[in-house]
């Protein structure tokens, strides 16, 4: 294809804001495909808007439309978020943004259901000779939005990887197309703490050679990618492709030889993490980016033999119910892909759902396992779904215990400082 053909379709940032309208659902993609020209430049429409419904996921920076979000139509904007990062999070606190309950392989199609998307605004590589652009770095529910919305613009950036998988689209499936090569959102690693690669070594110590995991972000994650590096011929279908996962690439310890499902190479639904990540994605057909309605489809990751999923929580009671996405009753982040994987994983042949959390906060004044979830906790893997818990001090194998063996076993590897008050309080509960 020749140039001129795709910038026929080429707009300035100024002609996209205008086709935005009073009382639109405009829908952005996600975590590090978010786009940042549009989101940067949204707030010159203020004055001239109401009502304007802006879904987001994961925002990484902060932007100045931001500040006329509002709770109620009179508004120039308004939010709702799939998951919240910490712009979401503040907004929040301030009672302007409103969290949209999913799980993450039908979040995009549930909110397509649910109503009509007006805009859809995302990221992608420049056209190849054929015409194809690349989504690049998040196929959670761009995909799926480009095929619903009424008005689909996408910010093509020439600093995007170009990756593969189901990540293609054509510039004859896009009405408008905008120039904003900005520098990649990147997210720093987080260094483990000592606790955390206790957690890491403790996890480490459930996965066999051969294994496919998924693995998150963040401090316990990262401990527990040091501590594989002894391991065989492991596998990787996960929603997040993160830096780890290049490091043990490169350490022949990842080859995705044994997996079940995509035998040869690394799944996932989105990549977020720095320079080294987005430059191992690049061009490379031993990475996929699949829809997230495929790769987090519980029924899907099953079909992995020994799969493994690992995520983190913020509190665990005495009967197995995790919470990992508020505290008490106010939310914190969101359920994300947690319970997909988690159930995909215990309905894997030799699977395991593996839930890591530290046994304190707060200094060790605060027990992250406890008699009975905080009033108003939100339940993110429900305690008959539950099946190993993993801390510093442990690993309580729940899956197919009474509650009073599930109580015994979370006591055990909770914080000492706990184990007789836990106890204690499980009598009055009459759990023990």
């Amino acid at each position: 294809m020749q140039q001129e053909s795709w910038m026929k379709k080429l707009v300035s940032m100024d002609e996209v804001l205008g086709r935005i309208m009073s009382n639109d659902t405009v829908v952005v993609g996600m975590a590090a495909a978010q786009p940042q020209g549009f989101l940067s430049s949204l707030h010159g429409i203020r004055e001239r808007v109401h009502n304007v419904k802006v879904i987001s996921c994961l925002l990484l920076r902060d932007y100045p439309f931001l500040a006329d979000v509002g709770a109620d139509t009179d508004a120039p904007f308004r939010m709702e978020s799939w998951y919240f990062g910490n712009s979401e999070r503040e907004l929040y606190k301030k009672g302007l943004v409103s969290f949209i309950p999913n799980n993450l392989h039908n979040a995009g199609r549930e909110k397509i259901q649910a109503e009509p998307i007006n805009v859809f605004v995302g990221t992608a590589t420049p056209p190849d000779s054929h015409g194809f652009m690349s989504l690049s770095l998040c196929l959670v529910y761009e995909k799926d939005m480009i095929e619903n919305a009424d008005l689909v613009v996408l910010e093509i950036n020439e600093n995007l990887p170009r990756t593969f998988g189901d990540t293609q689209v054509h510039v004859d499936d896009v009405d408008l197309l905008v120039q904003n090569n900005a520098p990649l959102l990147t997210v720093p690693a987080v260094q483990a703490t000592d606790v955390e690669q206790r957690i890491g070594e403790n996890i480490a110590q459930l996965i066999d050679d051969g294994a496919t995991l998924q693995i998150g972000i963040g401090g316990i994650p990262n401990a527990i990618m040091k501590f594989l590096s002894g391991k065989k011929h492991l596998g990787i279908h996960t929603e997040m492709i993160t830096d780890g996962i290049v490091d043990l690439v490169k350490a022949g310890v990842i080859d995705n030889t044994q997996k079940t499902l995509h035998k040869g190479k690394i799944v996932g639904t989105f990549a977020m993490g720095g320079e080294a990540l987005y430059e191992f994605i690049d061009e490379n057909v031993g990475v996929e980016l699949l829809r997230g309605s495929y790769v987090n489809d519980p029924y899907v990751v099953a079909q992995n033999d020994h799969m493994v999923s690992i995520n983190t929580s913020l509190q665990v009671d005495l009967t197995g119910q995790v919470c990992s996405e508020s505290i008490g009753y106010r939310h914190y982040t969101g359920t994300g892909g947690q319970l997909d994987m988690h159930r995909g994983a215990t309905l894997s042949r030799g699977g395991k759902g593996i839930i890591a959390m530290r046994s304190s906060v707060k200094n060790d004044e605060i027990s992250t396992i406890v008699p009975m979830l905080s009033p108003g906790s939100f339940v993110s893997v429900p305690r008959q779904d539950t099946d190993y818990i993993v801390t510093e001090f442990g690993v309580a194998h729940l899956k197919g215990k009474s509650v009073r063996e599930r109580a015994l076993a979370l006591i055990a590897i909770a914080h000492p400082k706990f184990r007789e008050s836990l106890s204690l309080e499980a009598k009055k509960l009459g759990v023990l």
